[in-house]
């Protein structure tokens, strides 16, 4: 199996050597392609100076900030070009556990696509502040609803994916960013009735650099969710 773990960087320069090491510390057989978007800290840089190191560190690097649902797409046809036959995502910022991807990998085996789940057992979420912990689970529930799938955790962005599974989505179609992104390959996985799977996990939040939340990428989760939920009742679903 080749095995593919993408993650997207914008000003990671502090945690990315930290990220690489506890993924090979961690894992097997597993390539690591960095999607930079022209960090001015330089990532790319630090990223590059890893690769003497690491043989399996891949870099594609853009010309500037695109967002995380572009950077993920960039990801997921180069693993395809590639031959890759499974995906990781995950984020840079450490707030994902490397620990926790051999038993994303192992649930692949009998799955199209395993969400790493901050709620599904409970709430797994360590660091963060009350109103944003309500925003994120308010979120999940108002897209569960709206949109019908039944995914307790639709906004998670570490997951693994089956490559068979990314080939049959058309990208050209997928415009979201941020939260919505998530939601939006979630769903579009759900109507090609692919076997989905939510593994908990726990969440830390980033303790190094500044989060790239917006108001931006709230809003655009909450009028997303109703152009899905229109695009399952065309489709008779």
């Amino acid at each position: 199996m080749k095995n593919l773990i993408i993650t997207p960087t914008y000003n990671e320069v502090k945690n990315i050597e930290t990220l690489i090491e506890q993924i090979n510390k961690n894992t097997q057989n597993c390539d690591i392609l960095v999607i930079d978007d022209n960090s001015p800290d330089e990532t790319s840089l630090k990223v590059e100076s890893l690769q003497k190191q690491y043989k399996n560190i891949f870099l594609e690097k853009r010309p500037g900030k695109a967002g995380l649902g572009t950077a993920y797409i960039h990801g997921f046809k180069w693993a395809i070009k590639n031959n890759y036959d499974s995906v990781v995502q995950m984020d840079a910022d450490l707030s994902h556990d490397p620990k926790e991807i051999s038993n994303l990998l192992t649930e692949l085996g009998t799955n199209d696509l395993v969400i790493g789940s901050r709620y599904v057992q409970g709430v797994s979420v360590v660091n963060w502040p009350i109103r944003r912990l309500m925003l994120s689970y308010g979120a999940n529930v108002y897209s569960r609803i709206i949109t019908g799938m039944p995914i307790n955790d639709g906004t998670g962005g570490f997951k693994a994916w089956k490559t068979d599974l990314l080939r049959k989505i058309n990208f050209k179609n997928i415009r979201s960013q941020g939260y919505s992104f998530q939601i939006e390959m979630n769903f579009k996985a759900w109507l090609l009735k692919a076997k989905i799977k939510e593994f908990p996990i726990i969440f830390v939040d980033r303790t190094i650099g500044e989060s790239k939340m917006s108001k931006a990428i709230m809003f655009e989760a909450i009028w997303v969710v109703w152009r899905l939920r229109l695009l399952k009742i065309f489709k008779g679903l």
